[in-house]
């Protein structure tokens, strides 16, 4: 009778959780919607080759760049829900492009499944050594003093560069002028020759700068301090309460991924981001792993998008002005 019993429970599962069982038996593709050799593709790889790992099976990554991350993020969107397809996402993809027109037939916050946070990675705030501040305090003091004057490069409109830059303009009740680059090599260059006085940049892009002299580090713009730079503070607690801004990567399924897959990949990819050889790889791009479970993903991803939303509409910002 108990044999009969199981028998007949077995044939009352769910297709999804009678999928999930052994899960997984085979190779899984992760999309990372940018060119290789990118920063996102950079720490894709250093996470999914240890998941690899963690799970037994290969993982593929696959390039699929263009349109601002919405073509590799509609593919994902549109993959079947069998825990084989997954997105490698950033928040540029799914928090700040959606408020500047990017066209997508997803929508960022319902057609994916949260799966883990995987790490961020802030910018940090420099100045040209003329600039009289050594302090973020002092920086404000010296914006308020002279309203305008003071101009601040970013990677190009839009980024999160840019957005940082707006946010600690509104945050700090100052005026500065933004002045857009094609990317981070020629900001970081104008900023050490003085034709721009202060720089929101990844750690990487200005790093050797600061270690020489050419640039001064004030701050970091994540929650906490970085193991790459511990000696900088946050813009937090420098002088702007709760101020953060990083750029995060997170892995995602396709709306409607199983419970039991998504509880598979969270506690195998939390395993990872607990190790210290992640943490080391991720430090010397200036990122710090996260983890955690997909609940506190979807959570942030939400509050992450809001906050964008709001600095982009104050601002009126535009992807292409």
């Amino acid at each position: 009778m108990k044999i009969l019993i199981a028998a007949l429970a077995a044939f009352t599962l769910s297709p999804a959780l009678l999928q999930a069982q052994g899960y997984p038996d085979k190779p899984l593709r992760v999309v990372v919607p940018f060119p290789a050799g990118g920063a996102a593709d950079i720490v894709a790889r250093h996470f999914t080759t240890r998941l690899s790992a963690a799970l037994g099976q290969q993982i593929v990554v696959d390039n699929r760049g263009g349109a601002g991350g919405v073509i590799g993020a509609e593919n994902i969107a549109r993959a079947p829900t069998d825990g084989y397809n997954l997105l490698f996402a950033s928040s540029s993809v799914l928090s700040i492009n959606p408020h500047l027109g990017a066209k997508a037939s997803y929508d960022v916050l319902s057609s994916f499944t949260p799966v883990i946070k995987i790490g961020d990675a802030p910018n940090v705030l420099t100045v040209h050594p003329s600039v009289p501040a050594k302090t973020v305090k002092e920086l404000i003091a010296v914006a308020r003093a002279k309203p305008g004057v003071l101009a601040y490069a970013s990677n190009g409109a839009g980024t999160l560069s840019h957005l940082t830059g707006e946010l600690f303009v509104q945050r700090a009740g100052v005026q500065m002028l933004h002045v857009p680059y094609k990317g981070a090599a020629p900001a970081t260059i104008d900023t050490v020759a003085g034709n721009v006085s202060v720089l929101f940049a990844a750690y990487p892009s200005v790093g050797a700068q600061v270690r020489a002299g050419r640039l001064k580090a004030l701050a970091v713009t994540s929650a906490k301090r970085i193991a790459i730079a511990p000696e900088l503070p946050t813009v937090a607690e420098a002088a702007l309460k709760d101020f953060e801004s990083s750029q995060w990567w997170g892995l995602y399924g396709p709306s409607g991924l199983p419970a039991a897959m998504v509880e598979r990949l969270n506690s195998a990819g939390n395993k990872v981001l607990a190790t210290d050889d992640i943490k080391k790889a991720l430090a010397l791009d200036g990122a710090v792993p996260s983890g955690g479970t997909p609940a506190a993903l979807a959570a942030y991803h939400r509050a992450d998008y809001e906050k964008w939303g709001k600095v982009i509409s104050k601002a009126n910002i535009k992807a292409n002005p």
